[in-house]
């Protein structure tokens, strides 16, 4: 298995950058490919290249000449008051591209890792099993449901893992992310406005890219959910890690969703049930305060 060849999309991205170190540390030979320049740090030992998701000619071109034997697709949009504003690139990127990678996988026999979100669905009762209906909410949502659909038409070998709330630190990169940013303002004594009507469990990148080397190893088959096992308010996530970096919550003000005049309707309550992770990837089922500890001290590493 670590002989195998992966191809990584995204791989500029938080989670695309953790798989690239984390698949080449566990011997995997890696291809990653992403739009621009190679923005890891870590150039060694696979080859990048530089390819637009959604030129679907090159695409095709580069997965017939690497042949993977699998393909974890992490590039995406995910700003989704952008994608509610771009909808015709919004669609190209998240759910066009995904139809075409699922073809293409079932073309060359290519096992299919496609990451996806709580926001497919509507958010009324929070705690998601994999099997609950989906019925997003915005535009975002719809084009991720759409790729989802899309995988389960087009090929077999497919795992999709749902997320939620990505964080994580990130190399070389012009976008931040909630904690970081959270953190960031806090140290710099700004005061911040956060919701407190919208419930989420937020995941710590490096337990997403360990489901995903799962999934990998264990060729799972099927639909997952990925994220920490506990339901909060994003106030309440914003209070956490001011706890957890012992900075100022004063600086922390309540906000309602209505206040904000987002460009796109959010689900209120998403959040989901692991325990098919846990048991099928050998994953850990964990809190997000002991993930923010984990966080911690990889910063305190850097």
């Amino acid at each position: 298995m670590a002989n195998s060849k992966v191809l990584i999309t995204g791989s500029n991205g938080l989670l695309g950058q953790k798989l690239v170190d984390l698949f080449v540390n566990n011997k995997f030979n890696v291809v990653a490919t992403s739009k621009g320049d190679n923005r890891n740090p870590l150039k060694d030992n696979y080859k990048y290249v530089n390819v637009n998701i959604t030129n679907f000619n090159a695409i095709y071109k580069l997965i017939k000449k690497v042949k993977p034997n699998f393909i974890i697709h992490a590039a995406a949009m995910t700003n989704v008051d952008a994608c509610e504003l771009r909808q015709r690139e919004c669609k190209e990127v998240n759910a066009v591209a995904v139809k075409k990678i699922a073809k293409f996988c079932t073309e060359f026999d290519i096992h299919l890792i496609h990451i996806s979100t709580d926001f497919i669905f509507e958010g009324k009762k929070g705690y998601y099993l994999e099997t609950d209906k989906a019925k997003p909410v915005n535009y975002y949502g719809k084009t991720k449901l759409k790729a989802e659909n899309h995988i389960l038409k087009y090929t077999d070998k497919y795992t999709i893992l749902r997320t939620i709330i990505l964080y994580g630190l990130i190399k070389d990169s012009n976008r931040s992310n909630f904690v970081l940013w959270v953190k960031e303002s806090l140290e710099n004594n700004k005061s911040i406005t956060i919701v407190t009507d919208q419930y989420r469990m937020p995941t710590y990148v490096n337990y997403l890219a360990e489901a995903c080397l799962q999934a990998v190893r264990k060729e799972a088959i099927g639909i997952y959910h990925i994220s920490s096992n506990t339901l909060l308010s994003v106030y309440e996530m914003a209070l956490e890690i001011a706890n957890v970096f012992n900075l100022d919550k004063t600086l922390i003000k309540p906000i309602l969703t209505e206040q904000l005049n987002q460009k796109a309707e959010r689900p209120k309550k998403t959040g989901f049930i692991i325990d098919k992770a846990v048991k099928d990837l050998s994953l850990k089922s964990v809190s997000f305060k002991e993930q923010l500890l984990l966080f911690k001290k990889e910063l305190d590493l850097k």
